[in-house]
Order: structure tokens, then sequence, then C-alpha cells
């Protein structure tokens, strides 16, 4: 009986040694699926969105994704001044602030295809003299 209990020990222990093994395998192999160059916020995106807007709609979402960067990233910067503050700013507001840089990407690509000029580049037409 003892016999088969140190047996039945070691066919345990290096059971458990593969379980481990598979286990690293299994997590290395799926961190390599989630690994994107988009980043966390092209996962919210949806790429056919903006190509049904017309160009005077691109530059009224492009004013208000600005707007909404800039208010993300003064909260980010408010948390930040705070002891823990970095962390806390980061978990709040960083996969917002993520989602709206991906969202403005996406909408200089649709600007270009469609030749759309989101920020407006003033030319007078008159001559200095």
């Amino acid at each position: 009986m003892a016999v088969c209990d140190k047996l039945g020990g070691q066919l345990r222990g290096k059971l458990h040694g593969c379980a481990r093994w598979a286990a690293l395998g299994v997590a290395v192999a799926l961190a390599g699926c989630s690994v994107r160059t988009d980043g966390i916020g092209a996962l919210g995106v949806d790429p056919a969105y903006y190509s049904a807007l017309h160009c005077k709609d691109l530059v009224a979402r492009w004013q208000q994704l600005n707007t909404r960067e800039n208010e993300l990233r003064a909260l980010m910067d408010k948390a930040s001044d705070g002891g823990g503050g970095t962390v806390i700013g980061a978990l709040s507001y960083r996969t917002d602030f993520e989602l709206v840089q991906s969202q403005k990407q996406l909408m200089l690509r649709t600007a270009a295809e469609k030749k759309c000029e989101l920020t407006h580049t003033y030319q007078s037409d008159q001559t200095i003299r």
C-alpha cells in the first residue's frame, strides 16, 4: 500500500508540473493574441462609422473629439497630482482617452480618403502690399 501511495504521489507531482507548463504555454499564446498596435481603444471603434458622414459632419465630430481629449488629459493630470492619483487616473480615464485617440486616427484616415480638411487653413484672397 505504501508503494502505491509513493508512486501515486510522484505521478501527481509530475502531472502538476505538466499542468503548470501547459498553463504557462496557454497564457503566453493568449498574450500574443492580445497585442495590438492600435491600442485598447481600437476595440471600441467601428471602422465604418465615419465613412457615412459628410465632410461638414467630420469636422464637427473632430472638434468634439479634440474637446473630449483635452478634458480627459486634464482629468488625468489632475488625478496624478495627489498621492496614488496616477494609478487612479489611469484606471478611470485611460481607456476613454485611448478610445478617443483611436477614433481620431480612424477619422483622419476617413477624412484623407474623402479628401476632407478637418482643420481649416485660412487663406486670404488678397495679397499683402
